[in-house]
C-alpha cells in the first residue's frame, strides 16, 4: 500500500498560502462576516496548519507529481552547473598515468636491453606496468561515468514551468480537497452547536440555552 508522501519543510508556506485562499472563497467568508474581529477565521486557519500532513494527504497525487518532477529538476541542476575537480581529474589520471607507464616501460626495456647492471631496469618496468594499471583502472571509471552522464542526459529534464505548473496544480488540489472541505465542516459543526435544539417537544423542560433565564416550555 502507497501511503502519502508527508509534506516536506520547503512547502510549509504553500501549504498556508492555500488556508489563506481557502479562507478567502466566497462561502467561507460570508461564513465568517458575523465576526467582525477575526477570532474565528484565526481559530480556523490555526486548526487548518496543525492538522496540515491530514489535510495535504487528503489528494496525494498532485504534490507526489510534484515532487517527482521537482526533484528530477534539481538533480539536472547540481551546485555549480557540474564543474568542478572531479571531473578533470577524471580526464587527467588516465592520460598522465599512461603517458608515465609507457615512458617507464620504455627506459626500462632500454636499459634492460642494453644489460644495465644493477636494479634500476627491474624497478624502472614494475613502476611502468603499475602506472599502466591505474591508467587502465582510471579509464574505466571515467568510461563509466561518461555513460552515466549519457545516459541522463537521453531523459529529457522537466522544463521549470512544468515544475511551477505541477506546483499550482498541487496548491489548487489542496485547496479544493482539503482545506475547504475540512473548514466547511468545521463551520457547519459550529452552526449545529448554536442551534439548542428541545428535546423532547411535548414536554415542559425548558430548552438548555433558555434554562438559566425561564422555565418557558419548548415548543416547535
Amino acid at each position: 500500500m502507497t501511503h502519502p508522501p508527508r509534506l516536506r519543510p520547503e512547502d510549509r508556506a504553500d501549504f498556508a498560502a492555500a488556508v489563506d485562499l481557502a479562507l478567502g472563497t466566497a462561502d467561507i467568508r460570508d461564513a465568517l462576516a458575523a465576526d467582525p474581529d477575526g477570532h474565528s477565521a484565526a481559530h480556523l486557519r490555526a486548526d487548518a496548519l496543525a492538522r496540515a500532513d491530514t489535510l495535504a494527504a487528503a489528494d496525494a497525487e498532485p504534490y507526489r507529481v510534484y515532487l517527482s518532477l521537482r526533484g528530477a529538476a534539481r538533480r539536472e541542476t547540481p551546485p555549480g552547473g557540474g564543474g568542478g575537480l572531479l571531473p578533470a581529474l577524471a580526464v587527467l589520471t588516465p592520460l598522465v598515468s599512461g603517458t608515465s607507464a609507457a615512458a617507464l616501460l620504455l627506459v626500462g626495456g632500454v636499459l634492460r636491453a642494453a644489460r644495465t647492471p644493477g636494479p634500476l631496469p627491474g624497478s624502472l618496468a614494475a613502476a611502468g606496468w603499475t602506472l599502466a594499471l591505474v591508467a587502465a583502472l582510471s579509464g574505466l571509471v571515467a568510461l563509466a561515468a561518461l555513460l552515466r552522464t549519457a545516459l541522463r542526459r537521453d531523459a529529457v529534464p522537466p522544463a521549470p514551468d512544468q515544475v511551477e505548473h505541477a506546483r499550482r496544480v498541487w496548491r489548487r488540489a489542496l485547496v479544493d480537497d482539503g482545506v475547504l472541505p475540512h473548514l466547511r465542516h468545521l463551520l457547519a459543526s459550529s452552526a449545529e452547536a448554536a442551534i439548542t435544539p428541545c428535546f423532547p417537544a411535548d414536554t415542559l423542560t425548558p430548552c438548555p440555552a433558555r434554562a438559566r433565564k425561564d422555565t418557558t416550555p419548548c415548543s416547535d
